[in-house]
């Protein structure tokens, strides 16, 4: 990364509209979907709109991807505060990580809030695992992944996977993850003038409009027993707190972690990969897929 491509990124996001949580849901819904559409999909991808377990899904799939019940999967669980997002505003980043190990990716098109609040999206994302484990999916052949909200997502369905007894998947990456929806982080205000994404005040909307008043909402401080973890983040980004707090939670837990933080990169910078604006959104990426080849089997990491 230079600093060219820094300065310039941030003078990017700082300059073009920023998302406001006081819009109607439908202006905030079709803002977020025209911002995420610009990410660059992996040459060869293909995606295909279809359902898992009842839930609406996008499959990708690339010219190096295998068939048959060994080829790994990807389930990629979108950002977008719980409130906004699509499997589409995913697909790039599905397929980027899913292309990286040679195998397919599912974007998870979970119900957001607040018409759908906790445990919707929890319980769409197991309706999608249990549908790729009765199709002879095999877990170790399974990793989770999302960014955002969709990281925080992502912890809370393995607790929830724990908890009912399934087998876990082989592999967890998670790109700046909302993990605290209690805003406790002191990076919320000590981060808040370098961050050109978010803000505290959208930040609380949108966990309000998650909990909806639920009180089952799981804090994640217990993950025991929960795969292998990759958290990356940038440093300017209200939300680096979030990812420092839950690698040190992985880690007390004895979850095998890693922890990588990208200076000067803002929140979910994976997006950029691709486009040539930013060296280290392709470095990341690529440290992900090592990451997942590595848990995913010793046989991809291998041939990598």
């Amino acid at each position: 990364m230079t600093q060219t491509q820094i300065t310039n990124l941030q003078d990017m996001l700082r300059n073009r509209p920023a998302l406001d949580p006081d819009l109607t849901l439908a202006e905030q819904r079709e803002f977020f979907e025209q911002i995420t559409s610009t990410a660059v999909l992996p040459a060869g991808t293909a995606t295909t709109e279809g359902r898992l377990g009842g839930v609406p899904v996008v499959h990708t799939t690339h010219p190096e991807t295998g068939s048959g019940p060994d080829t790994p999967v990807v389930l990629y669980l979108h950002g977008g505060g719980f409130v906004v997002g699509s499997a589409r505003s995913g697909t790039a980043l599905t397929a980027g990580l899913a292309s990286r190990v040679r195998g397919r990716g599912v974007s998870v098109d979970y119900r957001l809030a607040p018409e759908h609040p906790f445990p919707a999206a929890v319980e769409d994302t197991l309706a999608v695992y249990r549908a790729l484990l009765d199709e002879g999916t095999a877990p170790s052949r399974v990793a989770f992944a999302g960014d955002s909200a969709g990281g925080g997502l992502a912890l809370q369905a393995l607790v929830a996977a724990r908890e009912a007894g399934l087998p876990l998947p082989a592999g967890t990456v998670v790109f700046s993850p909302w993990y605290d929806l209690t805003l406790s982080g002191a990076s919320i205000t000590s981060r808040a003038g370098d961050d050109p994404i978010l803000t505290a005040h959208m930040l609380r909307r949108y966990a309000a409009d998650y909990q909806g008043g639920a009180s089952g909402v799981p804090a994640l401080d217990d993950l025991r027993g929960l795969p292998p973890l990759l958290v990356q983040a940038g440093s300017h980004e209200i939300v680096l707190d979030d990812a420092v707090a839950l690698a040190a939670r992985a880690a007390a837990d004895d979850v095998p972690v890693g922890l990588e933080i990208t200076p000067g990169a803002t929140h979910v910078f994976q997006r950029f990969a691709g486009s040539g604006l930013l060296d280290e959104a392709d470095a990341a990426l690529d440290s992900a897929g090592a990451f997942l080849r590595r848990a995913l089997s010793p046989v991809l990491a291998a041939a990598a």
